[in-house]
């Protein structure tokens, strides 16, 4: 939790500061109303004032009475004061967190993202900074206002009768050893409960993400089987803490009235032992001692009650520094600039391996795409296409070998500096909610109304936006889920092509589109960018058959390389994978 305050700014403390300030300023007030009440008990039993020596008017209870008011609505207006600051601190500390969160996951490669999956880093960047906001808007004012007071009001009843000490010093060490009985019993739960939400999050969303295909297949019943057993398990934890949190209002509230009867019944005794002048002292003093004894048992009950939020907030704290603290495994290079090539792309001895896997993916992968030239990957399914242009992308770092870009390794370069140079269109089409033009002109593309009108037009998509209401201005549901899967494919490239890149990737970008809808796209692509280059990531032959480059892959090797012509006549499984989409008349005439 210390590691978190980092995130405060100077504003923020001093905000905390005057929150301690008004803190201390109440537990004064609330401390000072004991000693009024004692002046009106000695009043009400006909006392002598010690100061003048003379005996006391009733007038004085209506003085003394409205010290106490007084008190009162200090003490009132300090804790409003208080809370004012604290909920600012904890409300601006928890946004502060939330948004230092989102950009350190902005800045993870996928190998951080699978570390913790996309299920936990929502309950992190949610749940967690909630838990962390709700302990620093109480502790402020609890963890600060308990000691004081309890130290505060042990200082005002020192010197008075120590039986009464010695029931209130009894009473204070039952309630800690029951706290700490059921601290021990629930913080491991409540580790496990953030644990149990990350699980109960990812089988809600993996359920409404694949809503069609489960319906599909009348998997409702499995569904809520997988469900129903993360969310009793869930349950069943909470059930466990809950029962034994339940204990505490029960002891506390043994400890309350305890240390009433204890100070109440010895005070009897020693008034019934005492002497006639001493008795109205002793009345006052027992009086008193209740009152400051409830004060420092009831520190010691707003210590309880930040005990039950600690564990899970500490918990909470920790997932989150986890977070923070996660080294990228991909670091930002120190910046290129002008490189003396443009457009190229070149591979030397290439190996790649996922963080957690034992075997390569890619193995001694060497080509080089020049400027304006077309380059295919095709292979089966798993033999490493995509990781080759995700490398590209420095979605991830070569274990092994160099991966050059514009003929510079692109570990050199900065993040921002390299992705303005590609124009990335991935397996999954993915659109954005908002509108249709603000998908096409994304991020950092600033394009011009021309520019992305003409980028639809290439992506073969003005058919469909042109029906849309408002056309360009037309409205995109959340995933894009108002279009057909061809119709985000093509949105998606027309994303990339507005971009204006000296790269284009295409990983599998094709293969919702028709086969007219894909050989006109790829008629207008080739027209549109001679003076780029293209990597494409595809299944089908005729995706690639007019590339001026294309790499065959099995299990990450390239086992060939060259045109379509030449791979005929020189690579096997090229020559399979021809035989088994392609007739013999459309291979001759190719």
């Amino acid at each position: 939790m210390l590691k978190l305050l980092k995130y405060l700014k100077k504003k923020e403390w001093l905000f905390a500061f005057i929150a301690i300030v008004f803190i201390v300023l109440q537990v004064w007030l609330d401390l000072k109303m004991p000693d009024y009440m004692n002046t009106i008990t000695q009043i009400a039993q006909g006392g002598i004032n010690a100061e003048t020596g003379a005996a006391y008017e009733m007038s004085d209870i209506w003085i003394n009475g409205l010290y106490m008011l007084l008190c009162a609505l200090g003490s009132l207006v300090c804790s409003i004061v208080t809370s004012f600051f604290v909920v600012n601190v904890a409300a601006n500390f928890s946004a502060r967190l939330r948004e230092s969160l989102y950009v350190k996951v902005q800045r993870f490669s996928m190998s951080e993202i699978s570390k913790f999956s996309t299920a936990s880093l929502i309950t992190r960047s949610t749940n967690d900074v909630q838990q962390v906001q709700m302990f620093l808007t109480m502790g402020l004012q609890m963890i600060i206002k308990a000691p004081i007071t309890a130290v505060w009001a042990i200082t005002k009843i020192a010197g008075k009768q120590w039986q009464w000490s010695l029931a209130v010093a009894i009473a204070v060490c039952v309630l800690l050893v029951g706290i700490s009985a059921i601290m021990l019993l629930v913080v491991r739960k409540f580790k496990k409960m953030q644990k149990l939400t990350d699980n109960l999050n990812q089988a809600t969303r993996e359920n409404l993400t694949g809503i069609r295909v489960v319906r599909a297949y009348n998997a409702e019943k499995f569904q809520e089987k997988k469900f129903e057993k993360v969310n009793d398990e869930f349950t069943n934890t909470q059930l466990y803490t809950g029962r034994i949190m339940s204990f505490m209002n029960p002891l506390m509230s043994l400890v309350m009235n305890g240390i009433s009867l204890a100070i109440y019944w010895i005070g009897a005794v020693i008034i019934n032992k005492a002497q006639l002048f001493e008795v109205q002292g002793l009345f006052g003093d027992m009086v008193v001692f209740m009152s400051y004894g409830m004060q420092i048992i009831g520190s010691f009950m707003m210590l309880a009650m930040m005990f039950m939020i600690a564990p899970r907030a500490l918990v909470s704290a920790n997932r989150i520094n986890e977070v923070l603290e996660t080294k990228e495994l991909i670091e930002e290079g120190a910046g290129v600039g002008e490189t003396t090539e443009t457009g190229t792309v070149e591979f030397k001895n290439v190996s790649f391996r996922y963080p957690d896997g034992q075997t390569n993916v890619l193995s001694n992968v060497t080509f080089r795409a020049e400027k304006g030239q077309t380059v295919a990957f095709i292979g089966a399914t798993g033999c490493g296409k995509s990781t080759i242009v995700n490398l590209v992308s420095r979605f991830y770092d070569a274990n092994e070998g160099e991966v050059l870009v514009d003929g510079v390794n692109v570990k050199e370069y900065k993040k921002n500096e390299l992705n303005k140079k590609i124009g990335y269109v991935s397996q999954k089409a993915v659109l954005f909610s908002g509108d249709i033009r603000s998908n096409v002109n994304f991020g950092d593309n600033n394009s011009s109304e021309e520019t992305i009108e003409k980028a639809v037009e290439i992506a073969q998509s003005t058919s469909f936006v042109e029906k849309q209401k408002g056309g360009l201005d037309g409205r995109v549901a959340q995933n894009g889920s108002n279009f057909s899967g061809g119709q985000k494919q093509r949105l998606s490239i027309a994303r990339a092509v507005a971009r204006q890149a000296e790269i284009y990737i295409f990983d599998d970008t094709f293969s919702a589109l028709d086969f007219k809808t894909d050989r006109e796209l790829r008629s207008a692509l080739k027209a549109e960018m001679q003076d780029s280059t293209c990597l494409i990531v595809a299944q089908r032959i005729g995706t690639i058959i007019d590339a001026d480059l294309i790499l065959v892959l099995e299990n990450g090797q390239v086992v060939g390389q060259g045109t379509h012509k030449e791979l005929l006549e020189t690579c096997t499984q090229y020559r399979e994978i021809a035989q088994s989409q392609l007739s013999e008349e459309e291979l001759k005439n190719a």
